[in-house]
């Protein structure tokens, strides 16, 4: 559309400069013309009159200089004259107070009129030139260079209105030729920043665009093989931990089941009973990082699936809570009827994981309130701690993420949070992380709930 607009300024700037530029040429020679022939004729008419002249020496000088001439001399006038009224007094001004040529263009009667006004030198013995007091005007018409104007004005336009057609035909074809690389170029661009990294451009030519084209494929391509690496590598990795963490599985469950008889065992010395206890807690600690590491797993392969019934989200906030002993850690405002369609066993995750990480890392009381807004139901877990810091919000949901660098062990195992948060995104919903207006890290589970309550 550019080039079409261009290219029609550029043909009408072009047909109105060249119409101006005529019609300047075209008056500026008639009116020169008619000048220079007026000055050569009074030059040889003034050495024939004589001085001082009379009435009829001006009727004379007028009739020898045409119809169209006034000759004027000291009030005095030739009776066959123009309209000496269409000359404006400064001009006139300017005639008896110089010895020089003086023209003004008018329009009258619709048509341009050329007014000449000059003096009538008389020359003194030494050759110099003096005024003689005799004054000549005459008024021209321009109607024939007018007409040549109007018949240039008329070609001209003729002419525009082949050539803008023209113009906008070319212009369209110039701009097809640039526009459609640069279009494919643009597609192409757009696929690439989709996923569709085998996207490739046809090069043909040696223009700029073509090496530009190049350029694209070359760049595709090789961020297509890091691409096409990197996700071996990934796979790779999300491999090993899966087959580790269940090789894992069976010697754990033995070395629990283990550590829960040694701790049960009376008959030990303190320092066996002590280290049994302490190997048990450990042990513990890593079943529980097998289990998570299974589970992120499963969401990496995207084989995470949901069960959902519809559910009294209450009631089962109250069950973990209860279940884990928390009741009377966790200050629960639980209203009833607030159904929701849940995975049970992931809802249950979600919850255990927010409430824990706020009994662990904050203070009590804990507070866990419940409440629907609009069609979504909203789980708001709050503690009584220093809160989050505004560098550790954008990234408490990451993987092994530790807020404090010095807290080398914890009884978690740095993927409950992440977890959590995939099992709220697998429902449809997420987590949201910040501070409490009372203080104390706050976070806000929502989760997409029925249109209607039965």
């Amino acid at each position: 559309m550019a080039f079409i607009v261009v290219a029609l300024v550029a043909t009408v700037a072009a047909s109105g400069a060249s119409y101006v530029s005529g019609r300047r040429a075209v008056l500026t020679a008639a009116q020169d013309d008619y000048m220079t022939t007026l000055r050569d004729n009074i030059n040889t008419i003034a050495p024939t009159i004589t001085m001082p002249p009379d009435q009829t020496t001006l009727d004379l000088v007028a009739r020898k200089l045409g119809y169209d001439a006034t000759i004027v001399y000291q009030g005095m006038n030739s009776s066959q004259s123009a309209a000496l009224s269409w000359f404006p007094d400064d001009l006139r001004s300017e005639v008896r107070a110089a010895n020089q040529l003086f023209f003004q263009r008018v329009d009258r009667y619709g048509g341009p009129y050329l007014l000449v006004g000059m003096p009538v030198l008389a020359f003194r013995p030494d050759g110099t030139a003096t005024h003689s007091g005799i004054e000549v005007y005459a008024v021209h018409s321009l109607y024939t260079a007018q007409q040549s104007i109007e018949e240039f004005a008329d070609n001209g336009w003729k002419t525009a209105a082949v050539a803008i057609p023209l113009a906008m035909l070319i212009a369209l074809l110039a701009a097809g030729a640039v526009l459609r690389p640069v279009r494919r170029l643009r597609d192409a661009a757009r696929s690439l920043a989709k996923g569709d990294l085998s996207t490739r451009l046809v090069t043909t030519g040696s223009d700029e665009l073509t090496d530009l084209a190049r350029t694209f494929n070359d760049t595709a391509a090789s961020l297509e093989a890091s691409m096409t690496e990197l996700r071996r590598m990934e796979a790779d990795a999300r491999r090993f931990v899966a087959d580790v963490s269940h090789e894992l599985r069976t010697p754990l469950a033995a070395m629990t089941a283990v550590n829960e008889i040694l701790e049960e065992e009376t008959g030990l010395t303190p320092d066996a009973g002590q280290a049994a206890r302490l190997v048990g807690g450990e042990t513990r600690k890593l079943a529980r990082l097998v289990e998570d590491l299974i589970e992120i797993s499963r969401f990496d392969a995207q084989t995470a699936m949901l069960d959902t019934h519809r559910e009294d989200v209450g009631a089962m906030i109250a069950g973990t809570l209860r279940t884990r002993g928390w009741t009377e850690s966790v200050e629960a405002d639980l209203p009833a009827g607030v159904f929701a369609p849940v995975d049970r066993r992931r809802l249950d995750v979600i919850v255990a994981n927010l409430v824990g990480n706020a009994l662990r890392h904050g203070e009590q009381p804990v507070r866990v309130v419940l409440r629907r807004e609009g069609a979504d139901v909203v789980v708001e877990v709050t503690d009584s701690g220093p809160g989050l810091a505004p560098d550790v919000v954008p990234q408490v949901f990451g993987r092994f993420y530790k807020a404090d660098a010095a807290r080398a062990r914890s009884e978690g195992s740095g993927l409950g949070l992440s977890i959590a948060l995939k099992n709220a995104n697998l429902h449809g919903g997420g987590i949201e992380a910040g501070n409490s207006p009372d203080g104390g890290a706050r976070f806000v589970l929502r989760l997409p709930g029925e249109r209607s309550e039965v």
